[in-house]
């Protein structure tokens, strides 16, 4: 029995790098757009979408309570400034995208009116899983390092020497 050859990284060709980056800068535009509605409005809260969830309305209610709608409030608009600055320079980009996955599933199912998302024209399927699959082919093709600044660190000297800072960057 012959053991299998490893995979070897396939080369990504310009086309594809244009993609990845073209998937990179929409979705950065996606949650700094996000975030200018939130970060820089005084007074905004979670509290309004969260209270309008139907499906999973006792999950999701546990979030608008005094104690934790302001740190909810809070983890909300900055995570979304985070990650969209996060895609956009191309830094720490599979950290990034794994919250953004997160986040997009989360927001589906608060948007769930079950079997409809949002309303009757989404089934099942609505614009929050497409974007949950278009991060984690973010994470995937290590898009961080097609014109982004993923490359970069991962040759810094702190990241060499510590090799546990290495999966933040690659």
């Amino acid at each position: 029995m012959s053991a299998t050859p490893s995979a070897t990284p396939m080369e990504i060709t310009p086309m594809e790098k244009c993609v990845i980056l073209y998937f990179r800068l929409t979705m950065a535009w996606t949650f700094l757009y996000a975030a200018s509605h939130q970060v820089f409005v005084p007074g905004w809260t979670v509290v309004g979408f969260l209270n309008r969830t139907k499906t999973f309305h006792d999950l999701f209610a546990i979030f608008t309570t005094p104690t934790m709608a302001p740190i909810t409030t809070y983890m909300v608009e900055y995570g979304h400034l985070l990650i969209g600055l996060s895609l956009l320079t191309g830094l720490m980009v599979r950290v990034s995208a794994s919250f953004g996955i997160l986040l997009m599933v989360l927001y589906w199912l608060a948007h769930m009116d079950w079997p409809f998302i949002e309303n009757r024209n989404n089934f099942i399927v609505d614009y929050h899983l497409v974007y949950a699959g278009v991060l984690g082919y973010l994470v995937v093709k290590r898009a961080g390092h097609v014109f982004g600044l993923d490359a970069w660190a991962e040759n810094l000297a702190l990241i060499k020497e510590h090799p546990s800072l290495r999966p933040l960057v690659t």
